[in-house]
């Protein structure tokens, strides 16, 4: 066990790890979100960005040499072998800055968010995972009325990620997140002093 413990927090698209990662926050407890150091690493300026530009060209900048994260999202959800060349790029630099984020940080407890945790370098780094569950149809019409994707645009997108069942198979945790705000409040207000006695 890490000290302080290290709590990977994950769950699909659309599942509620934001508003979630958010109440645990609202208790105290150490935030690191990989989806803002994901976005860190990419900016002008950093390695990263050139590689990305090496490997995918100048179609996936913006005019001001930004990336243009929508043209990129495309090409990787149309190829694995795309998505493969990205995350080789991304995810040592991601996984580098959030373990130089956790050790510096302290708190009794981190919550550490990545999305992607089954597939990701950083599941060996934390001593226990804590999975956001919802049924697959709330993910497709969260993903539809938050982002206006069409059903399919969502199904696609749900399909590049692990699945529900792969998920739930590494979970120490889970909060299910299908229904009222005061559920979720409690379902995270129960684990934050299961976590705090970890400490």
């Amino acid at each position: 066990m890490s000290v302080p413990p290290r709590i990977g927090l994950t769950g699909g698209i659309a599942s509620g790890k934001t508003t979630v990662a958010n109440l645990f926050a609202d208790l105290g407890a150490t935030i690191i979100d990989t989806d803002v150091i994901a976005r860190e690493v990419v900016e002008p300026g950093q390695p990263a960005l050139g590689d990305i530009v090496a490997a995918f060209g100048d179609e996936v900048l913006r005019p001001d040499g930004s990336l243009d994260r929508a043209a990129l999202r495309a090409r990787i959800f149309a190829s694995d072998e795309a998505r493969k060349t990205l995350e080789a790029i991304t995810h040592p630099r991601i996984r580098a800055e959030t373990l130089r984020q956790a050790d510096a940080a302290g708190g009794a407890y981190q919550v550490i968010v990545v999305p992607l945790l089954v597939e990701s370098p950083l599941r060996g780094s934390v001593d226990r995972v804590l999975v956001v569950d919802c049924p697959e149809q709330v993910q497709i019409d969260r993903l539809v009325a938050r982002d206006g994707e069409s059903e399919d645009g969502a199904r696609r997108i749900l399909a590049a990620q692990s699945s529900r069942s792969e998920r739930l198979a590494i979970a120490d945790d889970v909060i299910t997140n299908d229904g009222r705000l005061e559920d979720l409040q409690q379902q995270v207000a129960d684990l934050h002093e299961i976590y705090r006695s970890l400490a």
